[in-house]
């Protein structure tokens, strides 16, 4: 497992595992490896009884800033999104266990998108959360393009996928990809918090709860593949060689 993602179990919160994004020299932009790794968190913490729920973690000052550059550039030469990444999204999906996540900072890409698989979401008052899909020729992804506008409403969750509107927290949270705003220094203790009294409830009664909020989850399954084969055919297309020439030159 690569030491990029740490894999936690806090004294202070029993039946809690934390997933924290461990690559701050590099604002947690998450590579192949690091996929791989929550993946395996996921659904070991599906396997384990004694995991009640799974709080995801950043750093201080950025929870992602996305995929890593460098796998992405070898997607685009590739033409696919990695299976790392599929398999990781699925997990997401399907996990069986409460989700917390807590932000700070930068959220770009799937550091957003993430969220919207969450049950319940602590960000901070600077936290940003962008997705630049369409910017770099491509398209949502992790079943964005189904969730959010379930949760967010047609018209912001098109601003956030397909304009590339920044979303500040307070923004966030008013359109329900946020369920509250704190201070900086407060995001990791308020999500480990909620995460503890999640795992000392009923775990059957919490679990059948969680199920009925959030529906069946086929469609989600089938909509991450859907993206996915979208995400894959536009990766070959000029319009996003050009866009990737454009940022590299950026850069």
């Amino acid at each position: 497992m690569t030491d990029h993602i740490l894999i936690e179990r806090p004294e202070n919160a029993p039946g809690v595992q934390v997933i924290r994004l461990n690559r701050a020299d590099k604002k947690n932009a998450i590579t192949r490896a690091m996929y791989q790794a929550m993946t395996d968190a996921l659904k070991g913490g599906d396997a384990d009884e004694a995991v009640r729920a799974t709080v995801f973690l950043g750093s201080e000052g950025c929870f992602s800033a996305g995929n890593d550059l460098n796998d992405f550039m070898a997607f685009a030469m590739g033409g696919t999104m990695g299976r790392e990444v599929i398999d990781f999204l699925h997990a997401l999906a399907a996990h069986g266990k409460p989700l917390v996540s807590g932000v700070d900072g930068l959220a770009i890409g799937i550091g957003t998108t993430i969220h919207l698989h969450c049950d319940l979401t602590y960000a901070s008052i600077r936290t940003e959360f962008r997705t630049p899909f369409v910017d770099l020729a491509l398209v949502p992804e992790a079943a964005s393009s189904l969730l959010a506008p379930r949760l967010m409403g047609h018209q912001r969750a098109f601003a956030l996928l397909a304009a590339g509107d920044g979303f500040s927290a307070t923004a966030a949270r008013d359109a329900g990809l946020v369920y509250a705003v704190v201070e900086p220094g407060a995001v990791e203790e308020q999500a480990l918090a909620a995460a503890g009294r999640l795992a000392a409830k009923p775990p059957k009664a919490l679990a059948i709860a969680r199920h009925l909020i959030r529906g069946d989850r086929v469609d989600v399954a089938s909509r991450i593949d859907e993206e996915a084969g979208h995400f894959a055919a536009q990766l070959k297309s000029p319009e996003a060689r050009a866009a990737f020439e454009a940022f590299m030159a950026r850069r």
